[in-house]
């Protein structure tokens, strides 16, 4: 095959990844917590021409290589919910919580109770304090949580509170370690964990996907006109190439 189509083939596989990774961040553009991705590329150079007057840099061949993806770790805008059991971090801390019977971690803060009274997620998973799962009592009442995790309630009819745990915020050495999961969940792969003492919590509130929506649509756009320039050219190599064979089918022999 020609340079020319190996080079734009490169570009049309790396345009598609692209693409898979802008629409990922645009179906969680409403996604508590989300982290956008976004693509990594780099130059590879070949030396594929071999006659000898092919020399120096005429020699290389330069195609686009997709070196893989990075997240934006950026924190995401905080929504009000009025809801007490919702939390946001402030920071660059995760929940720690406990999932299929292993620990996971997560900045989507939108949390209830179940049926025995725990602090869960959305999909169920409990919520984990210094102490194991956070759990209430059926009469616990004006529920608080301070900015550092602290969980207090009244209880029936005291007046003085009773604390029900620490919600347990976890940091990492390179947060950009973190293994996605799926469910708005991250394994901590060869991320180093301890706890953070620097973030803080803040209830009644969410924190929303940090995806531009409007940015990733224009580079939605972007990568469709590219791809579209891309198989132009293609098609001009694949015309210029058959005219050439053509020609040369009518020169005398």
């Amino acid at each position: 095959m020609q340079n020319a189509r190996l080079i734009g083939l490169s570009r049309q596989m790396t345009l598609e990844r692209q693409m898979d990774v802008i629409a990922n961040n645009v179906a969680n553009a409403n996604t508590n917590g989300f982290k956008s991705d976004h693509s990594l590329f780099e130059e590879y150079l070949n030396s594929s021409a071999r006659e000898d007057n092919f020399i120096g840099r005429d020699r290389r061949v330069s195609y686009v290589q997709d070196r893989g993806t990075f997240r934006n770790i950026g924190q995401g805008p905080l929504e009000p919910t009025n809801n007490p059991l919702d939390m946001a971090i402030n920071g660059g801390a995760y929940f720690a919580v406990q999932a299929n019977g292993g620990e996971f971690y997560t900045r989507d803060g939108k949390f209830s109770l179940n049926s025995t009274g725990q602090l869960v997620t959305a999909d169920g998973n409990l919520v984990l304090g210094n102490a194991g799962p956070i759990t209430f009592q059926p009469t616990d009442h004006d529920i608080n949580v301070a900015p550092d995790g602290t969980v207090t309630v009244l209880e029936g009819t005291a007046r003085t509170d009773s604390i029900r745990g620490k919600i347990r915020m976890v940091s990492f050495d390179d947060p950009a370690k973190l293994t996605k999961l799926g469910a708005n969940l991250y394994a901590a792969g060869s991320a180093n964990q301890q706890p953070d003492t620097k973030s803080t919590l803040q209830q009644g509130y969410v924190e929303k996907s940090n995806v531009n929506a409007v940015g990733e649509m224009t580079r939605m756009v972007e990568v469709m006109r590219s791809y579209a320039a891309v198989a132009n050219l293609l098609q001009q190599q694949s015309d210029l190439h058959k005219s050439a064979i053509e020609k040369l089918a009518d020169v005398p022999a």
